[in-house]
């Protein structure tokens, strides 16, 4: 019987090495990695790898797909958010050659990308979400960081499309300069309005959301969507991040979390491996803070609990998937670390 052969991009993501290896557990998959980068960190575990164009370059599609062709791929499995739209406006033409592009189709992945659009999807459908404004100009900035209870309260801050943290402060006033300098890591969140606003004075920003800081535990989820319809939820906590990556945390049975997850995904048309993150609002109701319609670096953490989610990406695209969750080993805890890879 022939292998299924998948292409998998963003071999050097920080959670490439660790997806890589979850899928050579599976042997009926033959493995291809490919990365803009020629360095790529999973491009020394020993599988086929090939350069490809970054997303933006007008011939990154042509490129990976005449690849595909050539190498009789059947699946295409994208780690880098900066592709994924370019792949779901493209899903039709990859499979003109029977070739399955994992992504979401291209408007639903467009809402769920925006975090404003996204906010306001979920308020037109009845799903909570937390206090929020849109912004694009400074007097707008300050009118809504005062309604939301600035300076008394904090806010938080990011742009409607950004990944990894890009752009996300939050501002509070009594924040000590001093203590964040000496006692806190130079990637800190924390800032004020009145430093924020004279940094975005220096040219035209993109599109802000503005939104109540959620001060409570934080979780991850991972969950496997098929056409709309959650077939798997996953949440853990995020107990340690680390440049916005988590690197420690416990998969916990949450029905709360689990049941507003679920609410949230059947508004949307997505397919495939889908993350979440929420986080508790001051009345310890969880509220969600974004999506990633994609597989997540830290979603190789489930096979400590049993459960492959690179492989069910693969394998739901071609038939149904069944999760018997009483077999899920929760209260399962990991920790991530760093690796080396030598290469000549």
């Amino acid at each position: 019987m022939r292998k299924t052969r998948i292409l998998l991009t963003g071999a050097g993501a920080p959670g490439g090495p660790g997806i890589i290896k979850a899928l050579l557990l599976n042997s009926s998959f033959d493995l291809y990695t490919c990365d803009a980068d020629a360095f790529a960190s999973g491009r020394f575990l020993g599988q086929p790898f090939i350069q490809i164009p970054k997303a933006a370059d007008e011939n990154f599609i042509s490129f990976i797909l005449g690849f595909c062709i050539e190498n009789r791929i059947n699946a295409i499995l994208p780690l880098v958010t900066s592709e994924l739209s370019h792949f779901a406006k493209q899903k039709a033409l990859f499979l003109e050659h029977g070739i399955h592009v994992i992504v979401s189709g291209y408007q639903d992945l467009c809402t769920a990308n925006d975090k404003g659009a996204l906010y306001q999807h979920l308020v037109n459908n009845n799903i909570h979400v937390p206090e929020f404004k849109i912004v694009t100009t400074l007097g707008e900035l300050a009118d809504a960081a005062q309604q939301l209870g600035y300076p008394k309260l904090p806010v938080c801050i990011k742009p409607t499309l950004s990944n990894g943290s890009r752009g996300v402060r939050i501002l509070q006033e009594e924040k000590s300069e001093f203590d964040l300098l000496f006692y806190s890591k130079p990637n800190h969140l924390y800032s004020t309005l009145d430093h924020i606003s004279k940094i975005l004075a220096e040219k035209k920003f993109p599109e802000l959301l503005v939104s109540e800081y959620l001060p409570g535990m934080e979780f991850t989820i991972d969950a496997i969507v098929q056409k709309g319809i959650p077939q798997l939820i996953l949440p853990r906590s995020r107990t340690k991040i680390n440049a916005g990556i988590s690197i420690q945390g416990t998969f916990i049975k949450h029905a709360e979390i689990i049941n507003y997850c679920d609410q949230i995904l059947r508004t949307l048309n997505l397919s495939g491996p889908i993350g979440l993150q929420v986080k508790e609002d001051v009345s310890h109701q969880f509220q969600l803070l974004e999506i990633n319609p994609r597989i997540q670096g830290t979603s190789v953490a489930a096979l400590g609990i049993g459960i492959n989610l690179p492989a069910l990406a693969i394998q739901q695209e071609y038939e149904p998937i069944d999760i018997d969750y009483s077999t899920i080993k929760w209260g399962t805890s990991f920790v991530r670390y760093y690796e080396e890879l030598f290469y000549k």
